[in-house]
């Protein structure tokens, strides 16, 4: 339960970046999606979700963490238990079944994976004493790879793929040698030309070699990233101005509003806007690290390493794609982006590492 001297040690200057994110991001989804001929209501739903998703924070920050840690087989199988639904009964948006309807807003799964994950490995690596064997590693990365499959059918292979660095930061704190780690990294190597072949989709392969060469197919696979250049690179030092950027206004850039959200701040408020977003992202980053070091217990340290590597992974691969320095993926900038089970998540995870950092006072 809640303990009323708690409240105190509640890391506000974390949630006040945390806010200030989420404003930024309301005020560039409405510049993008304003229209007076057709007006959207695009930046209302997010600021739906950012209540909604506060709530979800503040019920993850009132229970003691080992409460939910405790309860992670319970989570977990529910999430897989979602995520089998998606699979044969979800709807289907832009040729991908991810969303699970709902009376108010469609409820994508895949998007909480990334907290149930964190949870199911803190609490399984935590329990284990002294450094995790093969046999715990092949487990730890048996309940990682389950949801990871499931997420990349639908497909989704962007958020899929966030998965990956929660196993590998907790699996690294307790105790993995370097020496397997680099085993993991060639095997991942060696599995490319596997994957290049059989895994991957065509639109897939494409986003990739359009990644070197753009101009090879400029009106196809190659258009988003060159946009995303041209976005960015329009801005300069001060940028256009609030709703005065012309490829983001214009629909010059593709689902502006969602993945490409920082190359539309990099326009209208430029370089220095740039600078302010980054530092917010750098600040919330390393308030989560401190977290993990004040942690009274491996279990919080391991749960908010598991919490922030994944979103650490989005906010860097969404700003280097952004900037045309990363293949175009489906991985959208945490805070910032259009969704609302994004949204609703990634505050649910936050609350999880303010709850860590909170109890370290607490017996």
């Amino acid at each position: 339960m809640f303990e009323r001297r708690l409240y105190y040690h509640i890391d506000w200057a974390l949630v006040a970046a945390i806010l200030l994110l989420c404003a930024i991001g309301v005020t560039m989804i409405y510049s993008t999606t304003y229209d007076p001929a057709r007006p959207s209501h695009m930046h209302i739903t997010q600021m739906y979700a950012i209540v909604l998703g506060l709530c979800a924070m503040v019920f993850t920050l009132t229970l003691d963490y080992r409460t939910f840690t405790d309860k992670s087989h319970l989570i977990y199988a529910c999430l897989i238990a979602l995520l089998l639904y998606v699979m044969f009964f979800g709807t289907v948006q832009m040729g991908a079944r991810r969303w699970i309807p709902l009376k108010f807003f469609n409820l994508q799964p895949s998007e909480f994976a990334k907290v149930g994950v964190a949870l199911v490995l803190a609490k399984f690596f935590g329990e284990n004493r002294g450094s995790p064997t093969w046999m715990d590693l092949v487990i730890g990365g048996g309940l990682t790879l389950v949801p990871l499959v499931m997420i990349a059918k639908e497909p989704d292979l962007g958020t899929a793929m966030t998965l990956v660095p929660a196993f590998l930061a907790i699996a690294y704190l307790a105790g993995m040698p370097m020496r397997i780690l680099g085993v993991l990294c060639l095997a991942f190597v060696l599995a490319a030309p596997v994957a290049w072949r059989f895994a991957l989709k065509d639109y897939q392969k494409s986003r990739i070699s359009t990644f070197f060469d753009p101009a090879q197919d400029a009106k196809g696979a190659g258009y988003q990233q060159i946009q995303a250049r041209i976005t960015v690179g329009s801005g300069g030092l001060s940028g256009k101005g609030f709703r005065h950027g012309t490829q983001g206004q214009l629909r010059f850039l593709p689902v502006a509003h969602n993945d490409f959200i920082f190359s539309v701040l990099a326009e209208e408020q430029g370089f220095a806007g740039v600078l302010v977003a980054l530092g917010l992202y750098l600040f919330v980053i390393l308030r989560a690290l401190e977290a993990a070091r004040l942690a009274k217990d491996r279990l919080g340290s391991y749960l908010v390493l598991g919490v922030l590597a994944s979103f650490a992974f989005q906010v860097v691969y969404n700003i280097t794609m952004s900037a045309g320095l990363a293949p175009v993926k489906g991985i959208t900038l945490p805070f910032m982006s259009y969704g609302g089970s994004s949204m609703i998540a990634t505050l649910a995870g936050f609350g999880l590492v303010l709850n860590v950092r909170m109890r370290r006072f607490t017996n």
